[in-house]
């Protein structure tokens, strides 16, 4: 289906319906945006986590045992 052909089916919807596609498209939109940024964001920061030794410096910690004081 067209992109015409969409927005004609959506005008013959009552109101309440028009409002609802718009909606529902605007959250899928804004939820893939977020996924795209969040992965672009996760690889930029992948390689400052592979060269820089300050950044993982406390990750040797990550086996050690961890006991809470009271």
């Amino acid at each position: 289906m067209q992109t015409m052909e969409l927005i004609q089916e959506i005008r013959r919807l009552p109101l309440s319906q028009q409002f609802l596609v718009v909606e529902e498209t605007l959250k899928a939109i804004k939820k893939e945006e977020t996924q795209r940024q969040l992965a672009l964001a996760a690889d930029e920061l992948y390689q400052d986590y592979m060269n820089d030794q300050e950044l993982i410096s406390f990750t040797t910690l990550d086996l050690e045992d961890f006991y809470e004081t009271k």
